[in-house]
């Protein structure tokens, strides 16, 4: 399974023969998976062999066992995620049917994909929501603050200087020095 996220990350992958097919296609700059991710489509490949579509490509795949193979398009809300590829050892491998059950497989995939994000993105918040307010106490001990003084001198200190406010509160929290947040 390849997805995006921000870049082409490979998620998951069943033999490590597919993470070489994937970056085989990433170094040509062709193939079919990278078909389907640009224009979100399931690509069907009956016979690796005789495909004309990406010439490089198929020349390079004589190097490797694969006969059929067949990219399906996943989707969260609207946004593609990722591809679910399949492969096969024998040409014309894949029918309407495992075409149709592909789809079914990418759209779980596509569940579980967005759900370990929001996970992740949610954990990230509250660590950032965490680190903010740690600093915040700290400015609160040392400069007798209330809570929206704090705050206050952490976000214009965070727009000033064009720094994250999670990462002036970290830096607060590392260094035990406002850098100069208690002047301004």
């Amino acid at each position: 399974m390849l997805t995006l996220r921000g870049s082409r990350e490979i998620a998951a992958v069943t033999d490590p023969l597919v993470a070489e097919i994937y970056q085989l296609q990433s170094d040509l700059g062709e193939g079919p998976v990278l078909t389907a991710l640009s224009e979100g489509i399931a690509v069907h490949v009956p016979e690796v062999k005789t495909e004309t579509r990406w010439p490089a490509w198929t020349e390079r795949m004589t190097q490797y066992r694969v006969g059929s193979a067949l990219h399906v398009p996943m989707w969260a809300s609207e946004q593609l995620i990722g591809v679910l590829s399949l492969f096969n050892t024998e040409p014309n491998a894949f029918t309407a049917d495992d075409e149709a059950i592909a789809y079914i497989l990418a759209r779980h995939a596509s569940v579980a994909v967005a759900s370990a994000r929001d996970d992740e993105t949610m954990a990230a918040a509250v660590d950032a929501r965490k680190i903010v307010g740690q600093a915040m106490g700290i400015l609160m001990e040392r400069f007798d603050l209330d809570e929206s003084g704090a705050f206050e001198i952490l976000k214009r200190y965070s727009q000033q200087h064009n720094i994250k406010l999670r990462d002036v509160a970290q830096e607060l929290i590392d260094t035990r020095k406002p850098r100069g947040a208690h002047s301004e």
